[in-house]
């Protein structure tokens, strides 16, 4: 009898669980990653080249990681797709799982199709940062890039250096930068003080199931206290200045719904700039695969998925930030229930309750984050009509505002294709969510929070390698 053949797309937390339990259900795994090596963001880790005496600095469950890590790849029956991209899933009309369309990095010609018996989808989240006047200059990181230097190169992306948006992740990058030689001149949470108490306090005992991940923000948080770095509370940049280069930024005071208060500003010397307003699922794939959505709000749209991490498409199944931000243990649980699934595991085996509940915990402390530092409605007040809002085509806010209220070009794609916003090199993984918001404040008539998800081809392919006949599953 056959093995299932599973496909889990994405090898971080929740991709990496997903194969072990598919592995552990019997089921034959595929794991591919556009990474070197496995372990997403949260566990990005030093080349090989660089032989560090320590590779689990600035990791959190490093150990349990790297026995994972040995179990998967080590598996006779996991096939380890490193530095390989999906770039485009095609369904069929049978109600079997969709082919998975997969390219190599390097020369043309190691384009493949992988045709599973069932897929997990992975792929995580990327930054999202909200433009302001200057975002653009060179020196101005997302929070995600800067920490991934520092933790994927040992890199500082400054020698002092601002950090500066909503949530608890921008306190791990600012340690991340202190262990790379930075000297982190201020960390500034736009959300306000009794917001982000309510947020944290309110019923406090549930906290006691997230006792790792609150001990995790504790060391965090006396990390930066050691360093005296200042955290400052209902404070943002709105603006970053330079010549060349970010140079200075003015950050200024913000009310609850984030409108600026006159006459708060204040100018920080700074040579690098780190900013992070939360996370933004990458969820073409899904989308490509036909995947139901839910949450079509600016706080965020995500996979929809039943108690097995099931999507709406037959044969595809969802874990991770794709299907709420939640952090790396509730990812984790989230991809065993649906590897184990997925690989066609015994439903009612033991160990799925306390994933789930762990699942279902991991949620609710994202809840909790989510009301503890939400995003101001009030924010486009920082904008001025020269503001970039699009960094790769320069299209700025009032080429949007005008295009949103010009019945000529208010439908969305006359809109982008006037204003080229999205349609830049990054396809609009930065801008697009912002853009679909300012226009859905706009009025615009077909407003849909859920276009910059929809590409076909999901990452960028060579004509030569189109050409070129695709390998098979069975090609070797």
């Amino acid at each position: 009898m056959s093995r299932r053949h599973v496909v889990v797309v994405g090898a971080g937390p929740a991709g990496l669980a997903a194969a072990d339990a598919a592995l552990a259900a019997r089921a034959r795994v595929t794991l591919v990653d556009s990474a070197e090596q496995p372990g997403g963001q949260y566990h990005r880790m030093l080349p090989d080249a660089y032989e560090a005496a320590n590779p689990e600095v600035l990791h959190h469950g490093y150990a349990a990681f790297e026995r994972r890590v040995r179990r998967v790849l080590g598996n006779a029956r996991c096939t380890w797709l490193s530095e390989t991209s999906v770039w485009a899933i095609e369904r069929d009309d049978l109600g079997s799982a969709p082919l998975v369309h997969v390219r190599g990095e390097g020369s043309p010609g190691r384009r493949s199709v992988l045709a599973p018996d069932a897929l997990v989808l992975a792929p995580g989240a990327h930054d999202r940062v909200l433009p302001f006047p200057g975002w653009e200059l060179p020196g101005v990181f997302t929070a995600g890039a800067a920490q991934a230097l520092a933790k994927g190169e040992r890199v500082a992306v400054g020698e002092r250096v601002a950090v500066a948006g909503t949530g608890p992740f921008l306190l791990p990058v600012a340690v991340s930068l202190l262990e790379a030689g930075a000297r982190v001149a201020e960390v500034l949470e736009a959300g306000r003080g009794p917001r982000v108490a309510r947020g944290w306090l309110r019923r406090p005992w549930e906290l006691a199931a997230q006792a790792g991940k609150t001990g995790e923000l504790a060391s965090y948080t006396a990390a930066l206290a050691r360093a005296r770095v200042p955290y400052l509370l209902g404070r943002t940049v709105v603006e970053a200045r330079g010549d060349g280069r970010v140079e200075e930024v003015v950050s200024a005071r913000v009310r609850a719904d984030w409108s600026l208060v006159g006459g708060s500003e204040r100018v920080t010397a700074v040579d690098a700039l780190c900013v992070g307003h939360g996370f933004t699922p990458r969820l073409e794939l899904l989308v490509a695969a036909g995947c139901a959505l839910r949450g079509q709000t600016p706080d965020g749209v995500f996979a929809r998925v039943d108690d097995v991490q099931r999507t709406s498409s037959p044969g595809v199944y969802a874990a991770g930030e794709v299907t709420g931000i939640a952090g790396a243990p509730a990812a984790r649980a989230e991809g065993a229930v649906a590897g184990w699934h997925a690989a066609g595991g015994d439903p009612s085996a033991r160990p799925l309750s306390a994933l789930r509940r762990n699942r279902d915990q991991g949620r609710a402390f994202a809840q909790r984050l989510a009301a503890a530092h939400p995003i101001g409605r009030e924010w486009p007040g920082w904008l001025r009509g020269d503001t970039v809002v699009c960094r790769c085509e320069e299209t700025d806010y009032a080429s949007v505002c005008a295009a949103a209220d010009d019945p000529a070009t208010a439908e969305a794609r006359v809109a982008k294709l006037g204003t080229r916003a999205g349609l830049g090199p990054c396809q609009g993984r930065m801008c697009g969510v912002t853009v679909a918001e300012l226009r859905a404040r706009l009025g615009a008539p077909d407003a849909d929070l859920a276009a910059p998800h929809r590409r076909p081809v999901a990452e960028p392919v060579r004509l030569g390698e189109l050409a070129a006949p695709a390998r098979g599953d069975d090609d070797g």
